[in-house]
């Protein structure tokens, strides 16, 4: 529960400090007084935006600070998983600086906007008009029915189940279009990759195939060349051999002569050698040229087919072509990988389906256990607030779709008096009807929350009367387990309050001020009878307002 508020600069506010107590509290004042400031600092502590204009004085930083009790909350666990120190005393600080950045702190840790919201659902529930018309939304209807279900655990499951089957559904989808993308082209790939395999490539094939193709498709040629250069060098009178001889058998005479001739004797030596072994060459060359069209043409034909595959795919090399077929070859794998991830995808959605279709079954069970409960102790409480005849007609049914909490359907129908149709709650129910029924709601909902503090904001509106002292011991039964504020502007729902606090304008050298103050017994008296007979209190409404506080 919240048990001090402290304000600093913050729009009338210059500074307030107020500690709270457990039970039930009343805050009153005139309209414009300054109630929904006091609501807005609240709101910027529970993670609330805020801006500039928020800030009374503009050169100064705006510094709200509530402590809270949270001893029997069971928070630690959140405290963990967010890596904040834990106290039982906690206090949560939010400032907001001249420039326009804002910081918040839980016990002098610094947090962020989500972490001050995530604690905040924890703390407080400030209900205001807005929440009233919410009451007509089939989601808030729903969280009603779940909270007596004790449905949030298995619903939190259902989501995170729902989140990993979406997230399936995606993934399948988006292999499914792949596939049939791939499959498109899969048949002209299959054909192309079928005739490069049929090919048999080798790494430097093409250069081998078009040499061999140079010797046989000049075959003549070659053995003309050759024979004719056997022949100059075997010639018995002028071939190059016996003239390299010579030269030899010449030199041989003067070589002892100076070492110059020697030397030459020594590389005519050598030339012969080398030019035998040349000739010896040609002469085995020339043995082994045969024509031999078939292997010709076999080889013109796989050239063939490899220039042909090159103009194709556009490359010019084998190694290209190469590469072209192990990439078609991944391309056919990748088709059965997705053929294979499609058959494990149709599994695992088929087994969350099951799943979801369980837990949605459970969700939908607890609800309709839950429906009853719910009717009985809204007619029961209405009944207490002036609607005797309130009917409700809750009818769940569950369909075929994933909602975000189950597959059920809603028809939440009202009917306020005998002999009138059930309708829709913002259709047939009046202002007034309107927030009987959502305090209704909030004092059935508190038997199963163990929400700390309550805040009610003018959720009287349109009451009176009788019907007003009802809604206040309400609120009186419901502060027994929780920390319970009431906004108002009737006095029998004043008077019944624990403590109370008084919203007010203060004027000093023309600045004006909002200011919250608690009362004291007397100060109590003047205020209800200020709100019973206006600014002029008479004997009366001072009688009538100690009444309704005895």
């Amino acid at each position: 529960m919240i048990t001090a508020l402290s304000i600093k600069n913050y729009a009338l506010i210059e500074r307030l400090t107020i500690d709270f107590s457990k039970g039930f509290s009343i805050i009153t004042g005139e309209t414009g007084a300054g109630k929904s400031i006091i609501l807005g600092a609240l709101g910027l502590v529970l993670g609330k935006r805020a801006d500039l204009t928020s800030l009374k004085n503009k050169e100064e930083k705006c510094i709200i600070e509530a402590q809270f009790d949270i001893s029997k909350y069971n928070l630690k666990a959140f405290f963990e998983a967010n890596d904040l120190d834990y106290e039982d005393e906690t206090i949560i600080r939010r400032e907001i600086l001249p420039s326009g950045k804002s910081r918040a702190f839980v016990n002098d840790s610094p947090v962020n906007l989500q972490e001050l919201q995530d604690l905040g659902l924890f703390l407080i529930d400030i209900h205001s008009q807005q929440q009233t018309r919410e009451l007509t939304d089939e989601n808030v209807q729903f969280d009603i029915i779940d909270a007596i279900a004790a449905n949030s655990g298995i619903i939190s499951e259902y989501q995170s189940l729902l989140k990993s089957y979406k997230s399936d559904k995606t993934q399948l989808n988006s292999l499914i279009k792949k596939q049939s993308e791939v499959n498109k082209e899969q048949e002209y790939h299959a054909f192309l990759l079928n005739e490069l395999q049929a090919a048999q490539l080798k790494m430097g094939e093409q250069e081998e195939l078009e040499s061999v193709f140079e010797k046989l498709n000049n075959v003549e040629s070659i053995r003309e060349v050759i024979d004719k250069s056997l022949a100059i060098a075997n010639e018995e009178q002028f071939g190059i051999s016996g003239n390299l001889k010579e030269i030899k058998n010449a030199l041989s005479r003067i070589a002892s002569f100076a070492p110059e001739y020697q030397e030459l004797l020594e590389r005519i030596t050598s030339l012969a050698i080398e030019f035998d072994d040349i000739s010896a060459e040609m002469d085995r060359c020339s043995e082994r040229i045969v024509s031999d069209p078939e292997q010709l043409e076999q080889t013109n034909q796989k050239l063939q087919l490899i220039y042909n595959l090159q103009k194709k795919h556009q490359v010019a090399t084998v190694d290209d072509l190469l590469a072209i077929q192990a990439k078609l070859e991944n391309e056919v794998v990748e088709l059965g990988n997705i053929e294979e991830e499609i058959a494990l995808l149709n599994t695992a959605i088929q087994e969350k389906t099951s799943a979801l279709n369980a837990l949605a079954t459970t969700i939908h069970d607890n609800r309709i256990q839950a429906v009853p409960v719910l009717s009985e102790k809204m007619i029961q409480i209405l009944a207490t607030l002036g609607m005797p005849n309130t009917r409700f007609n809750i009818e769940v049914t569950q369909g075929e779709s994933y909602f975000s909490n189950g597959k059920d359907e809603l028809q939440f129908l009202f009917s306020a008096n005998k002999g009138t149709d059930f309708g829709l709650l913002k259709k047939v129910a009046s202002g007034g009807e309107m927030s009987r029924i959502m305090l209704a709601v909030k004092a059935i909902l508190a038997q199963y929350s163990k929400l700390p503090t309550l805040i009610f904001d003018e959720i009287d509106t349109g009451v009176s009367g009788e019907i007003a002292i009802k809604m206040g011991e309400i609120m009186k039964e419901m502060s027994k387990t929780m920390q319970i504020f009431a906004i108002t502007h009737l006095p029998q729902i004043a008077a019944k309050g624990d403590a109370h606090f008084k919203v007010f304008k203060s004027t000093i050298d023309e600045d004006t001020q909002s200011e919250l103050k608690l009362l004291s017994e007397e100060e109590r008296v003047v205020e209800i009878a200020q709100m019973l007979s206006g600014t002029i209190v008479s004997d009366s409404a001072l009688n009538h307002a100690k009444a309704l506080l005895n």
